[in-house]
């Protein structure tokens, strides 16, 4: 089956294979918020981006075969409500931008900045530091060596913009952020994937980079 990215709270994960990860999308909470679980073909490790509600849920989703580490990409609650709960089943270790660290429910075990790589089994995805929707948001990227990139943002890049912030000096650091450290760095065919609803390409955001400067949010 092919993947979409299309899910809904209450309903199934959907799922992407790549010839060395599959990525499972699954949506929970009352803020429809999105949980990826990266998981190494070759050893079976993975990984969670965003252990951010229904514990039960994503609980069922990492199955039998466990659980290495829990990445949360920043400080907002709707994005850890059940990272003590999953940490405390699976024995996970905690992974989180050190700005952030101190919002957390529990200790951060692996501190992540810009360019950090974070092991998946034989594969490896890298920090992205997105100043601006919080101090310590991060992106997640896998470089597939056999096809695109494939960029977890949080809630720092979505269909139609950035994240949202508090402040114009916020906005203007997070747009920067991300048109140097994202548009700058990555091709159009780049696969994002972010904290709520649908997926998009950074081919599809990057004609309108100019409308998100004017517009100011």
């Amino acid at each position: 089956m092919s993947y979409s990215g299309d899910t809904r709270v209450g309903g199934p994960a959907d799922l992407r294979e790549l010839p060395h990860l599959t990525i499972h999308k699954l949506a929970v909470g009352p803020m429809d918020n999105n949980a990826y679980l990266l998981r190494c073909r070759a050893t079976g490790e993975a990984v969670l981006i965003d252990a951010a509600a229904e514990a039960d849920r994503l609980l069922e989703l990492v199955g039998e075969d466990g659980l290495a580490r829990v990445i949360t990409t920043h400080r907002h609650q709707d994005h850890w409500q059940a990272l003590a709960e999953v940490v405390g089943q699976t024995g996970a270790r905690t992974v989180a931008h050190p700005d952030d660290a101190d919002e957390l429910p529990v200790s951060v075990d692996e501190p992540a900045v810009d360019g950090t790589r974070v092991r998946v089994g034989e594969c490896s995805i890298s920090v992205v530091h997105l100043r601006g929707h919080t101090p310590g948001s991060i992106a997640l990227c896998y470089d597939d060596p056999e096809g695109r990139t494939h960029l977890f943002t949080g809630d720092s890049l979505f269909p139609g913009g950035v994240g949202r912030t508090w402040s114009d000096e916020d906005f203007r650091r997070l747009l920067g952020d991300v048109e140097e450290r994202v548009f700058g760095a990555m091709d159009d065919d780049t696969w994002v994937y972010p904290g709520h609803g649908r997926d998009t390409t950074l081919g599809a955001e990057r004609p309108s980079l100019g409308e998100w400067h004017e517009r100011g949010w």
